[in-house]
């Protein structure tokens, strides 16, 4: 079962941090691998989200429910797709040279020749994910905090 934790500061506000991770609508605009995605039965306190990956040959789609607590915790809770589980957790703390994030993602997938062919790419997909959010932050900053 892949795990992965990452932590950062990023030398912006936390609100700001997290309406970019909240933004799910965006993400095929700059996460690697991110095809579509699609929201729906939007309240306060989180949505739905349909998302698709792709890469190469392989096209999966799973659905979530992301729970939001702005500006401190985001949370994505797997409800059905390929995988036995997704787990997906921001939490942004105030930080004196802007804000530390924390991210965790844990998933299995059902299929175990899927599991065992993407699992070694695991890491390095994580880390460019969490690269894309910082790409992401540093340009709509440059837009906003000019």
């Amino acid at each position: 079962m892949p795990r992965h934790e990452e932590q950062r500061v990023l030398p912006y506000p936390r609100e700001f941090i997290f309406d970019i991770v909240a933004d799910v609508s965006r993400y095929p605009e700059f996460l690697p691998w991110c095809m579509a995605t699609r929201i729906y039965k939007r309240k306060p306190t989180g949505f739905m989200a349909d998302v698709v990956i792709g890469f190469k040959m392989l096209r999966e789609s799973w659905t979530s429910e992301i729970k939001l607590n702005r500006p401190e915790k985001l949370s994505a809770h797997y409800i059905k797709g390929p995988m036995k589980h997704l787990t997906n957790d921001w939490v942004f703390t105030p930080h004196a040279e802007g804000t530390l994030v924390d991210f965790v993602i844990d998933f299995e997938f059902k299929n175990a020749l899927l599991q065992k062919i993407l699992s070694p790419f695991f890491e390095e997909a994580t880390h460019k994910m969490m690269m894309a959010f910082d790409k992401r932050a540093e340009e709509l900053a440059g837009e906003k905090f000019k």
